[in-house]
């Protein structure tokens, strides 16, 4: 099974999109895919219509009262199931800290599902924490939506930094740009963030258009309900290139 970590430090550009999206491409391909949402919104959940595991799930989890397939949930779609969350998730740090060494404990939660998929997906929290650190430590490729701005870049440089510092080698970072606008003058050229940017960038785009942001309202993966649409080639061009990458 590979694992692959949708994750940015900054929050709103576009991660659980890219989760939901993604996770269903490799299962339309025929893949078994499972995308666990470890953000306390809930946000990939809500857009699978799967209610949240719960008061106190990240904890019962942690301490072993509960296992991660009692939480397993099917989606409307073959071949991809959904580990769901929601604010009890808020304390999924802290009780990976308690329990102590966070990365073994995560993974011993995860080895009874490994031979049953070929991707899990990690729709991870916008935060620099101890869950970020076990997730780094179990996945294969960190892809990081990245909006081109400044700040975005200054987020890369300082991933760069926190990786390199925890000789985190095995990973694979793959950035690609997110909600690009090209009515703005900053977006409308990549190559500035391209070349300055500490990784490579993925050559696929995601454009800011208002049917990937429809996702809210039809509560399904783009290509579901607008097959055609520039936004569902840009995530097939986008998986095309990660599936290469693996």
């Amino acid at each position: 099974m590979r694992a692959l970590a949708v994750y940015n430090v900054k929050g709103g550009v576009g991660k659980t999109s890219a989760s939901v999206n993604l996770a269903w491409l490799a299962a339309r391909e025929g893949r078994r895919a499972l995308l666990w949402d470890l953000d306390p919104q809930g946000a990939a959940s809500f857009l699978f219509r799967v209610d949240g595991p719960g008061k106190g799930a990240g904890k019962r989890l942690v301490r072993g009262k509960w296992e991660l397939s009692d939480l397993l949930r099917g989606t409307d779609f073959p071949g991809l199931d959904l580990i769901p969350a929601d604010s009890s998730y808020r304390k999924l740090d802290l009780a990976l800290a308690e329990a102590g060494r966070p990365a073994r404990r995560l993974a011993d939660l995860i080895a009874p599902l490994v031979a049953g998929y070929d991707f899990l997906f990690f729709d991870c929290p916008p935060s620099l924490s101890v869950l970020a650190e076990a997730v780094f430590a179990l996945s294969d490729a960190l892809l990081v939506p990245t909006v081109p701005t400044p700040l975005s870049l200054r987020a890369l440089e300082q991933l760069a930094v926190h990786l390199s510092d925890k000789k985190r080698e095995h990973l694979q970072v793959l950035p690609f740009l997110s909600m690009v606008d090209r009515r703005k003058r900053i977006h409308r050229s990549s190559e500035w963030i391209r070349q300055r940017s500490p990784f490579p960038i993925l050559g696929a785009e995601i454009p800011y258009l208002s049917h990937i942001e429809e996702m809210g309202l039809r509560r399904a993966p783009v290509p579901v309900y607008a097959p055609a649409s520039p936004g569902a080639r840009a995530y097939g061009e986008l998986w095309e290139e990660v599936r290469g990458r693996l």
